[in-house]
């Protein structure tokens, strides 16, 4: 029985899957690694998480819900609002926030986790279309489940730049009534 030989430190490439490698992008921005298919001069940060950019709070989608309008895709329905205040002088919300809900309807919980995963992929992959000051909301819909991946990237791609475009030509937030002073 013959041993394969290990990965030596000037081995090219450590990976134990050769195409794995390919596929990761940096680490960190302080590690200094770089993406095999990036050229030196030019590197991408691989965000791990939406953790920062997820509405959590029940209360958060009911106000994004109460200052928007449904939109539709064939695969998904959208929602669009402004960011607004918790409470009054509260701070708004750093950023822009995205919502993903998968309701009963859409499968058994394997199914719908399913669903969650493949959203939650493509937005970490594109969080900065995401547009700054507004709450998205993305119900999907079943064919999501059976939908190519390259397709559902490439219309989820294509809703966030709607939605850029969208929030673009929104009119800035009106002064409340209780900061125009008296009338």
């Amino acid at each position: 029985m013959t041993s394969l030989p290990r990965n030596s430190p000037s081995s090219p490439d450590p990976s134990p899957n050769p195409s794995l490698a390919t596929h990761l992008a940096v680490l960190s921005p302080d590690s200094g690694h770089q993406s095999r298919s990036q050229s030196p001069s030019r590197t991408q940060f691989r965000i791990e998480s939406l953790t920062g950019v997820r509405l959590q709070r029940h209360s958060d989608y009911q106000r994004a819900y109460a200052g928007s309008r449904k939109r539709q895709s064939s695969s998904m329905s959208w929602f669009l609002a402004r960011q607004t205040p918790a409470y009054t002088g509260a701070p708004l919300p750093v950023g822009p926030r995205v919502g993903l809900t998968a309701g009963k309807v859409l499968g058994k919980a394997h199914e719908r986790n399913r669903i969650k995963r493949r959203m939650r992929e493509i937005l970490r992959r594109h969080v900065e279309l995401l547009p700054q000051g507004f709450d998205l909301i993305l119900h999907p819909r079943r064919i999501v489940l059976t939908l190519e991946f390259a397709k559902l990237e490439a219309e989820t791609v294509r809703i966030l730049q709607q939605a850029r475009t969208e929030a673009a030509r929104m009119p800035q937030r009106l002064p409340d009534a209780t900061s125009r002073g008296p009338v």
